[in-house]
């Protein structure tokens, strides 16, 4: 080995822990005391009460480091969904009722495969002759995709709601390709 080299990174190894040294001695580095018994350790929660300075009062319990945020709680969703069903005509779907955080709102899942555009027609009904109706446009291609209504305020128990979807053609016959249902008996059910 080159001693020149070995020096040179020895060299480097100094030079770079010099911001750790004064991130683990803190502010009490060099005598100065914020008070706060700051630092690396103190940071991670590694300090205790025995580490704090005179200066500083002295804690009863270990120090506990500033906590990190972790992913946000994902609120609960139920769901009361229809049978997969596919057309003839190369449509797939599923449709489905969601609730949570006290609201609804229908939703169906979808692959075309048909190889043309169409046209869906999402509809969520609810208690007391409630509805609300979305148009989606539905590309031609394999790729799975969603359709989804307004969330909206819930009223009455969830089993009140259904959602229909409808696949059709977007032209002037509108020939129905697939109804998917969130209530749907699955195929062969009767």
């Amino acid at each position: 080995m080159n001693l020149r080299l070995i020096g040179i990174g020895a060299g480097v190894l100094i030079i770079l822990s010099l911001p750790l040294a004064g991130a683990i001695a803190g502010p009490d580095f060099a005598g100065q005391d914020d008070g706060k018994g700051g630092g690396l350790f103190s940071a991670l929660g590694l300090s205790d009460s025995s580490r704090t300075s005179p200066a500083a009062p002295a804690r009863s319990a270990p120090t506990v480091g500033p906590r990190q945020p972790g992913p946000a709680e994902q609120p609960r969703t139920d769901s009361s969904c229809g049978p997969e069903l596919s057309s003839p005509h190369g449509v797939e779907a599923q449709t489905c009722v969601l609730i949570g955080e006290g609201r609804t709102w229908g939703r169906s899942y979808y692959r075309n495969t048909s190889g043309r555009a169409l046209d869906a027609v999402l509809s969520l009904m609810g208690p007391a002759g409630r509805t609300v109706q979305i148009r989606c446009a539905v590309g031609a291609g394999d790729e799975p995709g969603l359709c989804e209504t307004p969330k909206e305020v819930s009223a009455g128990d969830p089993e009140s709601y259904s959602a229909v979807a409808e696949f059709a053609v977007p032209d002037d016959e509108g020939e129905l390709l697939l109804r998917s249902g969130s209530n749907s008996p699955a195929p062969g059910d009767g």
